[in-house]
């Protein structure tokens, strides 16, 4: 598998998605975001965590802007893999890869700490790994992690099985507890928790592992 990291100024968590994805296999390159191609050949692309361009205007809405946000839209058009983490959430949702946004948390306060997620999908490349039902703990960063969208939206979500990951205790206020949400065709997913943080034995907790590993299994096969 190769996979591709982008890099912002104030992403703080591309190292450790970098590590993630090495540790299950992949080949990894790190792409600088004035960047305007993606290189041939990669199979994934990974939005990491942190705080692009210091969370100004709106998280995620400068980065969405930059040159090789045009290249990752047009690679996921075509079918390629995105996973977009806390940040790379925030920023998928603002290109308009995954639909909602992320507001400001409830309490109006930063969380960190690990957290329960509920799996709701396992019919993904990203998710398969897991069960139906099942709770793995990873960490949470963010201030704004707040997933809202309107009514319809929520409803579709849920009806074509596009929720990824609830929240066991939602503890910002998201819409129905959510945590991930899937592109229409499952092959972009944005997540708040971050599953880079917790997979190896030496974090404590290892429930991210699985998605790495099974990402980088299945493209083996492909």
């Amino acid at each position: 598998m190769r996979a591709a990291v982008i890099v912002f100024p104030g992403s703080n968590c591309d190292r450790d998605l970098k590590v993630a994805f090495q540790n299950a296999g992949a080949n990894v390159e790190m792409i600088w975001h004035k960047e305007t191609q993606i290189p041939k050949g990669v199979d994934v692309i990974g939005i990491p965590g942190g705080f692009s361009f210091g969370d100004y205007l709106r998280c995620g809405a400068i980065a969405a802007n930059s040159p090789i946000c045009r290249s990752v839209l047009a690679f996921a058009e075509s079918g390629g893999y995105v996973l977009g983490i806390c940040n790379g959430f925030q920023i998928l949702t603002e290109t308009g890869l995954l639909p909602g946004t992320l507001l400001r948390n409830e309490n109006i306060k930063y969380i960190c700490k690990p957290i329960e997620i509920k799996i709701e999908n396992c019919n993904s490349v990203f998710t398969s790994g897991y069960r139906a039902g099942s709770v793995v703990t990873m960490p949470i960063a963010h201030q704004d992690g707040n997933y809202y969208a309107d009514d319809n939206t929520v409803s579709r979500l849920a009806g074509e099985d596009r929720v990824a990951f609830r929240y066991v205790d939602n503890p910002n206020g998201s819409r129905d507890g959510i945590a991930g949400v899937l592109s229409e065709n499952r092959r972009v997913l944005g997540m708040m928790p971050h599953p880079e943080r917790m997979a190896e034995p030496m974090h404590g907790n290892t429930g991210g592992r699985r998605l790495f590993q099974n990402l980088a299994g299945l493209m083996e096969q492909a």
